[in-house]
C-alpha cells in the first residue's frame, strides 16, 4: 500500500470528528430528498456516455470508438452530457436504493411520508422490468460497452437484479405484503434459470449476464446473498444450494492478505473500495440469514484488510489499495452502509463511517443538495448529478446511519 498519510493534505483540508451530531446527518439527508423531489428523481449515470444521441452515431457500431465516447464522457472533468444530448434519467438500480433508504427513515422517524415514497419506488421497479426473461430481472436504461462485451439498454445484470431484489425482501420485511416476496422470488428464479452457473474451483462463479461466460466476484455474491435471503424465507433449498457454492468459490478466491481481485481474468485484478464493500456485505448477510459461520473467517479476515486498507485518517474513503484518488462518492456511500452493517462485529465501525459521512457531506454535497461525483484534487471536482451512482447510494447509506447512530 502506498504512503497515503502525505495524501490527505494535498487533496483537501477538513476538520474532522468522529461524533457527526445526529441533526446535522438529517439536515443532509433532508438536502438530498429535496433535490430529488425537485429533479422527479432523474440524473445521470457514470456509465450512459452511449445515450449521447448527437454523437453516438460517429461510433459506426465500433467496440473501440464505443468506449472511447462512453469512458470519454464518464472521466471528463465537467459534465458534458446536456450539450451531447444524454438526458437525465430515472435508473432501476437508483429506485432501489432509494426505496430501501426511504425504508430506513421511516424506521428511524416513524413518518409516514417515507413509508409513502418507499412503496411508489417499490411499484415503479415492479412495472419497469427487463422482459423476456424466467423471473423478474433489471438492466440498465442505456448502452453499455465494458472492456469484453456490448450489453445493450435493458438486458438483466446479476448486480442490478440482486440489489433491486434485497429491496423488495427488505420491502417484504418491512410492509409485510407477500407481492414484494413473490417479486424477490421471481428475481431467483431468474437468476437459477437465465444465469449460468460457472463451475470453477469446488463451486460455481454466478454470470454477470444472459448467455456469457462473465465472472466477477461482486456480482456472484450478490446473486449469493438475494438467494439466501430469499431461502431463509421460502426454505427453497435450491436457492441456498447455489448461495453456498458461489460464496465457496469467492471465498477460496480470496488472496492472501485478504483481499478479492475484481475478478479472476487477468484483466480484472485490481482491488477497490466499494466492490470489496458488496463482498463482504454478501458475507455478512448469508451469516444473518442461516446462522452458519462457515465463511466468517473469510469474512472477518476481507473486513479487516479492507478496512486497514481504505481509509485515510480523517475518514476520506480511498479509492484503490495502491492509491487514494479519485475520490468517488461510490466509495463514500458503500464504506458507510458497509460499516454500519458489521457494527455488530466491529464496535468501531459506527465511528469510522461517522467520519467517511462527515467528509463526505462537507466535501462532495453541493449547496442544493445532492452529492458530486468525484473529486481528482482540491479544485478538481466533477460535479455531475448522477442518480444511483451518488444520490441513491448516499440516501441509502445516510438513512441507514441515522437509524444506527
Amino acid at each position: 500500500m502506498s504512503n497515503t498519510s502525505s495524501l490527505a493534505p494535498e487533496l483537501l483540508s477538513v476538520k474532522s470528528s468522529s461524533n457527526l451530531a445526529k441533526t446535522d446527518l438529517f439536515n443532509s439527508i433532508q438536502r438530498l430528498s429535496r433535490w430529488l423531489e425537485e429533479h422527479d428523481y432523474r440524473g445521470y449515470d457514470t456509465f450512459d456516455g452511449l445515450s449521447a444521441r448527437f454523437v453516438r452515431p460517429f461510433t459506426f457500431n465500433s467496440a473501440l470508438l464505443r468506449t472511447v465516447l462512453l469512458q470519454g464522457v464518464r472521466r471528463f472533468p465537467i459534465n458534458l452530457r446536456p450539450l451531447l444530448g444524454v438526458r437525465a434519467e430515472r435508473s432501476t438500480k437508483g429506485m432501489g436504493f432509494l426505496a430501501r433508504g426511504f425504508m430506513r427513515l421511516n424506521k428511524a422517524t416513524g413518518d409516514p411520508v417515507w413509508n409513502q415514497k418507499a412503496e411508489a419506488s417499490l411499484q415503479w421497479l415492479m412495472g419497469h422490468q427487463s422482459s423476456g426473461y424466467t423471473g423478474a430481472c433489471w438492466g440498465n436504461h442505456f448502452d453499455y460497452q465494458s472492456r469484453a462485451f456490448y450489453l445493450p439498454k435493458g438486458v438483466p445484470t446479476v448486480v442490478w437484479t440482486s440489489l433491486i431484489g434485497h429491496a423488495f425482501i427488505d420491502g417484504y420485511e418491512h410492509f409485510g405484503q407477500d407481492r414484494y416476496l413473490q417479486t424477490a422470488v421471481s428475481a431467483c428464479e431468474h437468476i437459477l434459470h437465465d444465469l449460468a452457473a460457472l463451475p470453477d474451483k469446488s463451486g460455481v462463479c454466478i454470470a454477470y449476464v444472459p448467455g456469457r461466460d462473465s465472472r466477477v466476484h461482486n456480482a456472484n455474491t450478490l446473486g449469493a446473498s438475494l438467494l439466501i435471503r430469499v431461502q431463509s424465507i421460502t426454505g427453497n433449498e435450491k436457492y441456498r444450494d447455489l448461495a453456498e457454492s458461489a460464496l465457496r468459490y469467492t471465498s477460496e478466491c480470496q488472496r492472501q492478505d485478504g483481499s478479492w481481485y475484481y475478478g479472476e481474468k487477468e484483466n480484472l485484478h485490481w482491488v477497490d473500495n466499494f466492490h470489496t464493500g458488496y463482498v463482504l456485505d454478501c458475507f455478512q448477510h448469508y451469516e444473518r440469514s442461516t446462522g452458519n459461520s462457515q465463511f466468517h473467517e473469510t469474512m472477518m479476515r476481507g473486513y479487516r484488510y479492507w478496512k486497514s486498507t481504505f481509509f485515510l485518517p480523517d475518514g476520506t474513503p480511498r479509492y484503490y489499495d495502491h492509491k487514494t484518488l479519485p475520490l468517488d462518492i461510490q466509495c463514500s456511500s458503500q464504506a458507510i452502509d458497509t460499516l454500519v452493517f458489521f457494527r455488530t462485529q466491529d464496535h468501531d465501525s459506527l465511528r469510522l463511517a461517522q467520519k467517511v459521512a462527515e467528509w463526505t457531506i462537507r466535501n462532495m454535497q453541493d449547496r442544493s443538495g445532492y452529492f458530486y461525483y468525484r473529486r481528482y484534487s482540491r479544485h478538481i471536482v466533477n460535479k455531475t448529478p448522477t442518480l444511483h451512482w451518488g444520490q441513491a447510494t448516499m440516501l441509502c447509506a445516510l438513512a441507514g446511519l441515522f437509524e444506527s447512530i
